[in-house]
């Protein structure tokens, strides 16, 4: 049903000012229907069931919004694994799509499946899952006022950034070897580690395609205004040690990215890094503590 409140103005052009700012921290209607929706997810295990959600009029609407802006940006930025993973991807045109709906196809190519989140997950919890093929995803949808850009993960990025990429055995490798490194070890300070190394990467790492950097990760996947936005940051050659070095913001664009030669380099670089990360990396590298701009 559609909602009663007063419409918003639209705003389609992407761009994005402070978080603090965002129409999604400032409506409390808002707020009270996703902090709902997100307060599914409190103490609920791993890969349990749990229900689907009647999504509003308005919801639909910022869905479609999104999904026609998206698609061209794929095409005209993306890397061709991502494009192919997107072909075999089932990702409907006019509306949000229940979690049960996306995880059977996921889990019949490469047998991953969604599971409940409320927001931001532990690295321990969110990467750990993934060696045992579970992805967490949230149910509720960004603020219509602002559709082409969040200032936090939702239904959208994780239907269009991580299903594309989930949908692709090869790309799904590398979330189960992220999983099995989260795994193995034991400190904060190796799941910080770990977490930078995974953020540059599935997050919002880059391929180079003769001699231009195409979007692979799933957060410039579900970013109309980021994922092709590479004149106004630095880009470096992906290094493992140097994407855990670097910091990161979740609420704001990347300044400095990393593009991989290949995607077959991107593979050898994470197969390589996870296969031999273990608690005493942090240690070995030196680095200071993670700070991350949760929202």
């Amino acid at each position: 049903m559609t909602s009663p409140r007063k419409r918003t103005p639209v705003s389609t052009e992407g761009r994005m000012g402070r978080a603090d700012d965002h129409p999604g921290r400032r409506d409390r209607e808002y707020r009270r229907r996703r902090d709902a929706l997100a307060a599914r997810a409190d103490n609920h295990p791993v890969g349990a069931p749990y229900p689907g959600v009647e999504y509003t009029d308005d919801e639909h609407r910022t869905w479609r919004t999104v999904y026609d802006a998206l698609l061209p940006k794929h095409q005209a930025h993306a890397c061709r694994p991502v494009l192919d993973a997107l072909a075999d991807t089932e990702i409907p045109a006019d509306g949000i799509p229940q979690h049960a709906d996306i995880t059977p196809g996921l889990t019949a190519r490469t047998g991953f499946a969604l599971t409940l989140a409320g927001g931001v997950v532990p690295s321990e919890r969110f990467l750990g899952a993934m060696e045992h093929g579970y992805f967490h995803a949230v149910q509720f949808v960004r603020h219509p006022a602002a559709p082409l850009y969040t200032p936090e993960p939702d239904v959208l990025h994780d239907v269009f950034g991580h299903g594309i990429h989930l949908s692709s055995p090869r790309i799904a490798e590398l979330y189960r070897m992220f999983g099995r490194a989260a795994n193995r070890v034991r400190t904060d300070e190796a799941l910080d580690i770990l977490s930078r190394v995974y953020w540059y990467t599935l997050e919002f790492g880059l391929v180079s395609e003769s001699g231009a950097p195409k979007a692979f990760g799933a957060a410039l996947l579900s970013s109309y205004g980021e994922i092709g936005a590479h004149d106004g940051r630095e880009v470096r050659e992906l290094d493992a040690c140097a994407t855990a070095s670097t910091q990161y913001r979740i609420s704001s664009y990347q300044p400095v990215l990393f593009a991989a030669r290949s995607f077959s380099h991107l593979e050898d670089t994470i197969g390589t890094f996870c296969a031999e990360f273990d608690d005493d990396t942090g240690r070995r590298l030196g680095l200071p503590a993670l700070r991350r701009d949760r929202g």
